[in-house]
């Protein structure tokens, strides 16, 4: 999915919002457990109800290799689903990978040829050689971890070297000489608020990936007022606020109703661009 077919997506259904698929077996309503893969029927539930509000699904890996090989046999159904059902939602597969070129290679070739999802989170540590492989696949993107929304950011994130340049400022910097807005996009918190003027400064047109608004805090509107562009320019994530908004029978009902009500008031700040 290319640069422009998100673009799309975001004016045509204005919406922005990305659902986090982080689904714990020990959180989703228990009645799902009689099931044959619980994790999926819960998945699948979910993405039916709220497909009409959002553009985007990140499902982390985390939850499902905690569940062993059933697990991963569920990332890569739920994968499945949505190519086969909701071919223009973009799928964002949040597993923070990157290690030397070798491994970075074997780890591409799972995520972009193996399970075919569109992007990939990365994190940036170990420098070029282990980002480079992924941004190697055309039209798939590298989502760059930049300013997370957690506490512990400051101990790393925020830290200045002698010029004043703090450390997420230096990853945008440098990471700007491997890939470009078309294939590149950063991880920035939505907790973060004005920061995201500092960043525009150094990435005025990367589409930034903003967990942290609903469970964490982050407010939508003070994201975009420092964050948006004028193509948006935002990919805003909500998780734990959507997929467990019930632990009834309505759970999926519920969902639609919390995605829904971001989905207007994304449509409120798509407005004003």
């Amino acid at each position: 999915m290319n640069r422009q077919q998100i673009i799309e997506q975001i004016f045509s259904k204005k919406t922005f919002l990305c659902v986090g698929l982080d689904t714990d077996l020990r959180k989703i309503p228990q009645f799902l457990l009689k099931e044959e893969d619980p994790a999926f029927e819960f998945n699948k539930q979910i993405i039916d109800a709220t497909a009409p509000y959002c553009m985007a699904y990140k499902p982390n890996l985390a939850f499902y290799e905690s569940m062993g090989l059933k697990g991963i046999a569920t990332f890569e159904k739920t994968i499945n689903y949505l190519k086969e059902n909701y071919p223009n939602h973009f799928i964002i597969a949040d597993a923070k990978r990157g290690d030397i070129g070798n491994t970075s290679n074997m780890y591409a070739k799972s995520f972009f040829e193996d399970f075919g999802v569109h992007s990939l989170t990365i994190a940036p540590y170990m420098g070029e050689d282990s980002v480079k492989p992924f941004l190697a696949y055309q039209g798939k993107w590298v989502i760059l971890l930049a300013l997370t929304s957690n506490a512990g950011s400051a101990d790393f994130q925020l830290t200045e070297d002698a010029h004043g340049e703090r450390l997420f400022e230096k990853v945008l910097r440098k990471s700007t000489e491997w890939g470009d807005k078309n294939n590149m996009m950063y991880v920035v918190g939505a907790t973060q608020g004005k920061m995201f003027e500092d960043i525009r400064k150094i990435v005025p047109d990367h589409f930034l990936l903003v967990p942290g608004v609903g469970a964490q805090g982050g407010s939508l509107q003070e994201v975009c007022k420092y964050g948006m562009t004028k193509e948006c320019g935002l990919i805003v994530n909500s998780s734990r606020g959507i997929i467990y908004a019930s632990q009834g029978e309505d759970f999926a009902q519920a969902a639609a109703e919390k995605a829904k009500a971001l989905q207007q008031e994304m449509a409120i700040e798509l407005e004003k661009i």
